[in-house]
């Protein structure tokens, strides 16, 4: 879908085990505008992981670009969170040309990989007279190969590469600097993230997805994966005590593994931080399940919400219905296409 003609747009692509999300944002008069977009889902079928298959994965990609009638070929794109380490680390205060050789030697003690074999990326976050905190960050030089070569050959241009938290915090949380959690449910897996004055201090990522309830639906009620992903969004999750629906019941018992993260991620931030999380954002497809946000602020008692990335960007007013359907789906692409703004 295209609203505007471009030539100095970016695209955010993000490029998950089961579907490719793409959009195209353009800035003018330092406001962002929505240009197109376009994403393509596999989740029904759970043999076809996408990484799998690189020419199916370009193909896709390129189908893509055609569909959504997308002008520009510069891209920024993510990494996904289950690969990459990240850390915050504390050093000496030391001078600002020892920084980088002070990070790859603590980089070297707590990297589970050589270091060799390690990209590494930081950034200073804060220092004082006693210390400075560097947020390291560091991903397999095999796997972006990987990506940088699938971009490649699909005939984008790759401007940058990032954590796909980067790009949720961009997109969902901006200027906020109050204490945060991000819980992105994807196709199969669930990345949770608590942010605190713009920083990512704690990152999870478990193997639990959306995909997971629908094949639990589908397999209790006896019905194609296609039913139960409708049955999914119809089913409203009410409480733990309703025998009356059973499909929420179902989604209740498979979310129960992405719930217990979240409240150990929650203590673990307030033990280290004695902090609280002021507000819990829900991203990715699932995040639609029918009074999903209303009962996990019971059973966590903290604001929980579901994510608009759309609020720093200009579209038609006569498409808000529809993007604010396919909005948590998108939002990792659409931070990373707001990389450039």
């Amino acid at each position: 879908m295209t609203f505007k003609s471009s030539t100095n747009s970016y695209l955010g692509i993000n490029i998950g085990s089961s579907s490719i999300k793409i959009v195209e944002l353009k800035k003018n008069n330092n406001k962002l505008n929505l240009l197109t977009y376009g994403f393509s889902d596999d989740v029904f079928n759970e043999n076809n992981n996408l990484h799998q298959n690189r020419e199916y994965e370009i193909g896709i990609l390129q189908e893509i670009l055609k569909k959504a009638k997308i002008k520009s070929r510069n891209a920024v794109v993510s990494l996904p969170t289950s690969s990459i380490f990240s850390s915050i680390i504390s050093l000496p205060n030391i001078e600002e040309n020892e920084i980088a050789l002070a990070v790859e030697a603590q980089a070297k003690k707590i990297i589970p990989l050589p270091i060799e074999e390690m990209e590494i990326d930081w950034k200073k976050i804060s220092s004082d007279k006693n210390d400075i905190k560097i947020l390291l960050t560091c991903a397999p030089k095999t796997l972006i190969k990987q990506y940088v070569d699938i971009i490649s050959e699909a005939g984008i241009n790759l401007m940058s590469i990032e954590t796909e938290i980067f790009a949720l915090t961009k997109a969902l949380i901006g200027n906020d600097q109050s204490s945060i959690m991000i819980v992105e449910i994807g196709a199969n897996t669930t990345d949770i993230f608590i942010i605190f004055q713009g920083v990512p201090v704690l990152s999870r990522s478990i193997n639990v997805g959306g995909f997971l309830i629908t094949k639990a639906i589908s397999s209790v009620l006896q019905i194609n994966i296609h039913r139960a992903e409708q049955f999914k969004y119809d089913a409203s999750i009410e409480s733990l005590q309703s025998n009356k629906n059973i499909p929420a019941e179902i989604i209740i018992e498979t979310i129960n593994p992405i719930i217990n993260e979240i409240k150990y991620m929650l203590r673990l931030f307030q033990d280290r931080n004695n902090k609280t999380v002021n507000k819990i954002i829900l991203s990715g497809g699932s995040s639609f399940i029918p009074n999903f946000t209303n009962y996990l602020s019971k059973i966590l008692n903290v604001n929980v919400v579901i994510g608009d990335p759309w609020f720093r960007i200009n579209y038609p007013v006569e498409l808000k219905p529809i993007l604010f359907e396919i909005g948590p789906r998108l939002s990792v692409a659409i931070g990373l296409a707001m990389t450039h703004e």
